[in-house]
């Protein structure tokens, strides 16, 4: 009931969104006393009534040794669940065109926890000059018909796996962000349990790898309540009016919620200053605040089975760092892993995965020898810092691509089929 009437009233504040930007533009072009603040209060009014779809990544250029390279979106292989999308570049000659192909190939494992993937267009763009780069684009599982089949925790590090599989485990690196650590994690250490190849390197970025580190809130809401919990008040069927009407699912407005939830004053003083920035005609930091907020609250439902799932191996049972979690049956063992670096990157300030937590993954990998481990913690940085903004700009993005390079092998040109994808 509560995920109708959640519809029902998104669907009811469609005209007053509709109107309330109407109104606010009329505003800005009248030049009559107190219009100004009348207008920052319509643009208000339309911030918190007005829908959020998926942005686009808009990654449509980047800049290399001051040339500008043309990026396209391309899906190379795709499930009902994810696509795995290639931000393919075009040099302005064949020289600079085999310079590109020659890069590391990098496999970047977007989180599905919320947001979607396009969460990560900072660590894009960042990337995308320097490697041939590929990114997990996760489906909103309310756009995912029941008949798809149920999409659990086990399905997701398959899907890991048969990515890793189809690029070419010996020529890619992965970097695993928030979320996905776990099962990146998870699908290198069973490819090497089989004794398939491997990436060469492995980098993950503020995860969960081992909760009973340093708990924060996110910790101790899974801990402080049984599972059945999650499921009787979290969890709800998609209603009528969407392709994936029936299908069990962990709501993305309950996500955005919880998220909210954790910096309800930080959130309330944004909104605050953003309608002083309008009144005030302080328009780039009010588009900021749009860019962000555009993106911050544009959020996704979540397969129930995978997201039950995760409470229960990742924040409940720690199944990975006790060593008892099996994929299908098989045992997930880090310590099988010998011919992949492994960097691991934290926050020094993250409230919501704590300082420990991924740099874990260091002491599960056994071995890995010594010096093909490292650990990075950055000063003064939050959680979304580690993926975004000026310190991951500066001092994070040059680490990681270093990292890939020490440890890539050179790449032949044209390694990839010319019509491996086809443009979104």
């Amino acid at each position: 009931m509560l995920y109708e009437l959640h519809d029902l009233s998104r669907r009811a504040l469609r005209p007053m969104a509709a109107w309330s930007r109407v109104q606010a533009r009329w505003l800005r072009r009248t030049p009559v006393l107190g219009a100004p603040f009348a207008a920052a209060g319509w643009e208000l009014v339309h911030r918190l009534t007005k829908e959020y779809p998926r942005p686009a990544f808009d990654v449509r250029s980047v800049e290399l040794d001051g040339e500008t390279l043309a990026v396209s979106e391309q899906v190379v292989a795709a499930t009902p669940f994810c696509s795995l999308v290639r931000f393919a570049r075009r040099g302005a000659s064949d020289a600079v065109q085999a310079r590109l192909d020659r890069q590391p190939r990098v496999l970047l494992c977007a989180p599905l926890s919320g947001h979607h993937a396009t969460l990560l267009r900072d660590t894009v763009r960042a990337l995308a000059p320097h490697h041939d780069l590929y990114v997990t684009d996760w489906s909103d599982a309310k756009d995912v018909p029941p008949a798809a089949g149920r999409f659990g925790l086990d399905d997701y590090v398959e899907h890991l796996m048969a990515f890793i599989r189809e690029l070419g485990a010996a020529d890619l690196s992965v970097i695993a962000v928030c979320q996905p650590t776990v099962p990146a994690l998870a699908a290198v250490s069973l490819l090497a349990s089989a004794g398939e190849a491997t990436p060469r390197a492995l980098v993950l970025m503020g995860g969960p790898v081992d909760g009973r580190i340093s708990p924060t809130a996110v910790n101790r809401l899974a801990t402080e309540h049984p599972l059945r919990w999650f499921e009787q008040n979290l969890v709800y069927e998609v209603p009528p009016g969407h392709p994936g009407a029936g299908r069990r699912v962990y709501p993305g407005f309950l996500q955005l919620g919880a998220f909210v939830s954790m910096n309800k004053r930080k959130h309330a003083d944004a909104y605050r200053r953003y309608w002083l920035d309008r009144i005030s005609g302080e328009d780039s930091s009010a588009a900021s605040h749009e860019r962000f907020y555009d993106e911050y609250n544009a959020v996704l439902d979540m397969d129930a089975d995978f997201y039950l799932d995760t409470v229960r191996e990742v924040f409940q049972s720690f199944s990975l760092p006790r060593g008892t979690w099996t994929v299908r049956g098989t045992r997930v063992a880090p310590e099988d892993i010998r011919d992949t670096a492994l960097l691991t990157v934290e926050g020094a300030e993250d409230d919501i995965t704590g300082p420990g937590q991924t740099h874990a993954a260091l002491a599960l990998c056994t071995g890995i020898p010594g010096r093909a481990k490292r650990a990075l913690t950055m000063p003064g940085c939050g959680h979304y810092g580690i993926f975004s903004g000026r310190k991951f700009r500066d001092s994070i993005a040059p680490v990681l691509c270093a990292f890939v390079r020490e440890h890539q092998r050179p790449r032949p040109a044209a390694t990839l089929p010319a019509d491996a994808g086809a443009a979104c």
